[in-house]
């Protein structure tokens, strides 16, 4: 992308995703990202993303989809940032921590996950 108000080519501009993950909840091996280290699994449905390339702070939106890759399993499912779950320090400009859950908030596995975040990079 030409970044704003040069000819010079960046990624550093703003509304760029500047982290994607996709992943599978029960594996620390991501299919395909930008800009991820490495992937902690904590415990049930919840994963740690590290960062290659930190934020700026701390201020920053963070989504997810997940659910089956195939097959007939229920295909309901959400990411959310851990935080919501009642962690402490679950977003940093490091990492992120995030929660896969079923409609009724009940941790769960699913097969297919993926987590985008928006903001600046320090």
């Amino acid at each position: 992308v030409t970044g704003e108000g040069n000819s010079t080519t960046t990624n550093l501009q703003q509304g760029l995703c500047k982290t994607w993950c996709n992943l599978n909840f029960t594996s620390t091996t991501p299919r395909d990202d930008i800009n991820i280290a490495s992937i902690t699994d904590n415990g049930t449905a919840d994963m740690t993303l590290t960062y290659t390339n930190a934020m700026s702070n701390n201020n920053y939106a963070t989504s997810g989809m997940s659910g089956e890759v195939s097959g007939s399993g229920n295909p309901d499912g959400l990411i959310m940032c851990a935080r919501a779950g009642g962690y402490d320090n679950a977003f940093g400009t490091s990492f992120v921590r995030v929660r896969c859950v079923n409609v009724a908030g009940t941790a769960i596995e699913r097969a297919f996950g993926a987590v985008s975040i928006h903001g600046d990079l320090a």
